[in-house]
């Protein structure tokens, strides 16, 4: 199936199992590297997940929560909050088997497009690690701020600066 069988539903309560085990995706080759049993690896995913679910709910209360699907069948998250002038993509995450595929940035050029439309910046965090960071970079989002393991990263049309 191709990028363009791509949809977003909202989340509900009877994809909390599903989010969780995307969310676990995301943490699968750092991990990788621990000596933990599959057992602790997935107490470690549950506790971080709902560790940061509650952070987003407690701080993004107009946020957007969506589940990715491609042909009906969840493949990832994107949570958006869209602020007066910003779009913040607070999570997009798809599960391994969707990755490659242009969905990512079919995702991302259309909030780029929103935020055009808006003449609003678009911006996400990221971790200095994350292989995405090239994606960001490819689509002309700059980093803006460092924040340690996280940087801020903002796309913008006019590339002025970024106002929150």
């Amino acid at each position: 199936m191709a990028a363009t069988d791509v949809s977003l539903r909202p989340v509900c309560a009877e994809d909390a199992d599903f989010l969780r085990a995307v969310y676990a995706a995301t943490r699968m080759e750092e991990l990788a590297l621990t000596d933990w049993s599959d057992a602790q690896k997935a107490a470690f995913c549950r506790q971080q997940f709902e560790a940061q679910d509650s952070h987003y709910r407690a701080h993004y209360p107009t946020a957007e929560y969506s589940v990715i699907e491609r042909g009906g069948i969840g493949i990832g998250r994107l949570y958006v909050d869209r602020w007066e002038k910003e779009i913040r993509i607070m999570d997009i995450a798809l599960l391994p088997e969707a990755r490659g595929a242009n969905i990512g940035t079919k995702l991302l050029t259309e909030l780029q497009a929103q935020a055009a439309t808006e003449g609003k910046s678009l911006t996400i965090h990221v971790e200095n690690f994350n292989l995405a960071r090239r994606l960001y970079e490819r689509l002309g989002f700059r980093e803006i701020e460092n924040k340690g393991v996280y940087v801020l990263m903002a796309w913008r049309l006019d590339k002025s600066p970024v106002q929150s």
